[in-house]
């Protein structure tokens, strides 16, 4: 129990939590992980005004994992703000990539992302993308 308590004392405040699992997703992104990003990602998971949802997003790494295609993020500043139990984080995002799957989505994009805590970890439950480039 006294583990349990000092462990508690450690645990960084949730807005830094969220940061750390946006620079993980970015990461997941880069490696083509799908199994990284679901780890991220809450089972009911949306993209509001996208053709995209969380089965289609995940598929989108795998096939890109498995056509060995370059997939290039840069992340650019994250402000996040605490909303009652929630959390939205917003970011701009460059993207780019290396084949035949990914240059259609090249360019820069503004990114909301809704997040919530589940079982101790943020999650990210919603996120809109608008390209601004």
């Amino acid at each position: 129990m006294l583990l349990a308590l000092l462990s508690a004392c450690h645990r960084s405040p949730p807005e830094q939590q969220v940061r750390a699992a946006i620079l993980q997703a970015v990461e997941a992104a880069r490696s083509r992980d799908a199994g990284a990003l679901d780890d991220l990602l809450t089972p009911d998971f949306v993209m509001p005004d996208s053709r995209f949802d969380r089965r289609r997003l995940l598929g989108l790494l795998r096939v890109a994992r498995l056509r060995n295609e370059k997939v290039s993020v840069l992340l650019g500043p994250v402000d996040v703000e605490m909303r009652g139990e929630r959390i939205v984080a917003t970011f701009t995002v460059t993207l780019g990539g290396g084949g035949r799957l990914i240059p259609e989505r090249l360019g820069v994009y503004r990114v909301e992302s809704a997040w919530r805590e589940e079982g101790g970890d943020w999650l990210c439950y919603s996120a809109r993308w608008k390209r601004t480039l």
